[in-house]
């Protein structure tokens, strides 16, 4: 297992990181008990795992709780870094959501309690909360910090902007900024490569994936001429959702391609290419069963050919939606050939960079 740095900090993480959502559950997206749970946990353990992704709204907390039985036992939590967070409603009271002082403080309080620990490794706000003041809620992250509750924060399903006024507030009182952001990133969904990605190279955060098999979607399983009986798309879950089925298909073909030469599964195929993305410093994997565990821990040895590399990037090469004068050669690697035809007297800059 390899470990890279989480952004500027110099916090280690595993380049696979596991994910914990199925746990408690329900039948639609995955209901592990706690003895498969503990099981799953010591088996990416064992595989160099040394991070845990999970946030208080899961299954209403109860993936914390089992965390949190499976971790105070042997050891664990000792080897192990855990990653929650904080956003959504937990409760029916009117301050039980949100990222006001209120609800963070007091729902970080509630994870600690479930996790069985005195403190959170990573604690992200899970979603942008345009009604609390960004200041609010930067200054509430840093006391937590501060107090020895939480080591680093992070943010998940940001946009650009809303990352710069985060960084902007944390850093004009001096406070602790974004070490990470959690974000969609898959060969089905490469838009984070517009702003997300240069964003975290820029301004120095690691990037966390979260569902990189799209829900099952890219694991090769799903073809035109039809899927399995049963899984999260066949129950009826639709995230990340699909606008073009011809283009998933086309982008499949290419996965179920280089797996078959390769003698691997199209799942180790998509995590494979997303680890040797730039600035991603771990993909989040899960799964129902032990033996899907057992293949997506598999990918953290695959390296693809750039011949590979090309060929899946050709299948899900998303459309140039900025003008040409926001490029530039970093842009050009990750997005492929630009028709400098097309940019008439902007050409020459372009290619001076």
């Amino acid at each position: 297992m390899e470990y890279r740095y989480l952004g500027r900090s110099g916090l280690k993480v595993s380049t696979l990181t596991m994910g914990t959502m199925t746990f408690g559950g329900s039948e639609r997206i995955g209901n592990t008990a706690q003895d498969d749970a503990t099981r799953q946990i010591d088996m990416c353990l064992d595989a160099g795992i040394n991070l845990l992704d999970t946030a208080n709204v899961y299954n209403a907390g109860v993936s914390e709780e089992m965390i949190g039985v499976a971790l105070a036992e042997n050891g664990r939590r000792q080897r192990t870094l855990v990653g929650t967070k904080v956003r959504f409603k937990m409760g029916e009271g009117p301050n039980e959501i949100g990222l006001s002082r209120h609800h963070i403080i007091e729902q970080c309080k509630a994870s600690l309690r479930r996790l069985k620990t005195d403190h959170i490794d990573l604690y992200q706000v899970h979603e942008w909360d345009g009604m609390t003041p960004i200041e609010e809620t930067m200054e509430a992250l840093d006391t937590l910090v501060r107090h020895g509750h939480v080591r680093y924060i992070g943010c998940s399903n940001y946009s650009g902007w809303h990352i710069m006024k985060a960084l902007a507030a944390a850093g004009a009182r001096g406070g602790e900024r974004f070490v990470s952001q959690q974000i969609h990133y898959t060969l089905h969904s490469r838009e984070a490569e517009y702003e997300l990605v240069p964003i975290s190279q820029d301004q120095g955060l690691g990037i966390l994936v979260w569902s990189p098999l799209a829900g099952g979607l890219l694991s090769g399983k799903y073809r035109r001429d039809g899927g399995p009986k049963s899984g999260r798309h066949v129950g009826g879950f639709r995230e990340p959702p699909v606008y073009d089925w011809e283009k998933l298909y086309d982008i499949i073909d290419a996965i179920v391609a280089v797996a078959e030469a390769r003698g691997v599964s199209g799942a180790q195929v998509a995590l494979a290419w997303l680890l040797g993305r730039p600035g991603v410093s771990s993909v989040i994997i899960g799964g129902r069963s032990d033996e899907q565990f057992r293949d997506n821990l598999a990918a953290a040895e695959l390296k693809l050919t750039a011949e590979e590399r090309a060929s899946l990037d050709a299948a899900s090469q998303p459309p140039l939606l900025y003008p040409y004068w926001h490029q530039s050669f970093t842009a050009q690697d990750r997005l492929g050939p630009i028709d400098l035809d097309l940019i008439g007297p902007y050409a020459e800059d372009f290619k001076r960079g």
